[in-house]
């Protein structure tokens, strides 16, 4: 068997040497996202509101307090939603307190995003074969999938697969990891949900750098993403615009950056998540992302120009705004991407699908146009997929 390195990146399992990835009907029925649907908690924190609260909450000298204005001003994001007031969210609260409220509203949240993706993906829940929950900002102990299963008629027998560890990049991989399922499976239906909280994860008295920047970025909400492969299906989405079709999944690829453990991730200390955030994080992608997309669309057959969508995770605007420079893309290319920026702010692993839920339900896409999907996480890594509309 040819050895796989940890760093390798790998598009297509069935090409790998692995019989656990060999399947009679690898080449029949296509992967395709049968219902997309996102969910968001009542408060709303606008960017007055940042400002204000920048003063109130943080010591900083008048200088520094200058710096984060400012970055309140790059940082392109006019509003965000939380679970709780602000006025709530910023007073120091026991660990065991907050972990409470996390279990109650993320499931609350992954529940309704849930109910609608297979509303409009017209399957009912006893359909799912796999379940895959993504969350990094929160502990659930049963995973958020066995509340649900509860709650919303999954079969006994479902499979769940919490994903916890994966930080931004989780809602792309999984949508890699249903893929790799259902290649494997001659029909079957996974339903991918990711919730983050990353507010709850608000520490008042850390004035570092990252924990400033990471109290103007992140916002709350849940996504979730219903994937299908069946012999026969209907091409077209509930709820999205008139003659729009859906997205397949032509293959998918992981990058695990090399001694980059220190560029972004969760410090679990007494007070809880304490944010790990370094200023290269944006120059790691933007000196690497060309050959990253080459390498996903390598033996499909294309060329970068041949991407019409770029699904991008919004971490930031420096990000997206160098993705743009090294691809030489156009505004409307990752237009959604600074629109879920602007909305919604960053979050976390729930933020790529976010996106792509606005390519599925706003976009005029045509039949064989490709798409280009990325988020970047902890590891440093990255997951991505390459999408063709039909």
């Amino acid at each position: 068997m040819r050895p796989v390195s940890v760093l390798q990146s790998v598009e297509d399992p069935s090409t790998v040497e692995n019989p656990n990835h060999s399947s009679p009907w690898a080449s029949e029925a296509p992967v395709a996202i049968a219902g997309i649907a996102t969910a968001v908690p009542d408060h709303l924190f606008g960017r007055d509101e940042t400002r204000e609260y920048l003063n109130k909450v943080f010591p900083l000298s008048e200088s520094r307090t200058g710096m984060m204005l400012e970055v309140i001003e790059n940082a392109q994001i006019e509003q965000r939603y939380c679970v709780f007031p602000v006025d709530y969210l910023i007073e120091p609260r026991p660990l065991g307190q907050v972990t409470r409220e996390y279990q109650e509203h993320a499931v609350v949240l992954a529940r309704r995003a849930a109910a609608e993706c297979l509303e409009r993906a017209g399957l009912l829940p006893r359909e799912i074969d796999l379940i895959i929950t993504v969350s990094c900002t929160g502990v659930l102990l049963p995973s958020t999938g066995a509340h649900l299963a509860n709650e919303m008629g999954f079969r006994p027998d479902v499979r769940r697969l919490p994903v916890t560890e994966l930080g931004c990049a989780g809602g792309a991989a999984a949508l890699g990891r249903a893929w790799d399922y259902l290649r494997g499976v001659r029909e079957g239906n996974v339903l991918v949900i990711a919730v983050e909280l990353p507010s709850l994860t608000f520490q008042r008295r850390d004035v570092t750098p990252a924990n400033l920047i990471s109290s103007i970025l992140f916002g709350d909400g849940a996504a979730a993403v219903a994937l299908t492969r069946r012999a026969h299906s209907d091409s077209r989405l509930a709820g999205a615009p008139e003659r729009a079709i859906r997205p397949r999944i032509l293959g998918v690829r992981s990058h695990l950056f090399p001694n980059s453990l220190d560029a972004l991730g969760f410090d679990l200390k007494e007070t809880g998540f304490h944010i790990v955030l370094s200023k290269d994080m944006p120059q790691l992608v933007r000196e690497n992302i060309r050959a990253l997309v080459d390498e996903l669309i390598e033996g499909h057959g294309i060329n970068r120009e041949d991407l019409s969508a770029y699904i991008l995770h919004p971490g930031g605007a420096k990000l997206i705004v160098y993705i743009e420079e090294e691809l030489g893309l156009c505004r409307s290319q990752t237009q959604y991407s600074w629109d879920v920026l602007r909305n919604y702010g960053n979050q976390s692993s729930a933020s790529v699908l976010f996106v792509l839920h606005e390519w599925i339900m706003k976009a005029r896409m045509t039949a064989g146009e490709y798409g280009f999907l990325a988020a970047f996480g902890p590891g440093f890594s990255t997951d991505m997929a390459l999408l063709q509309w039909a």
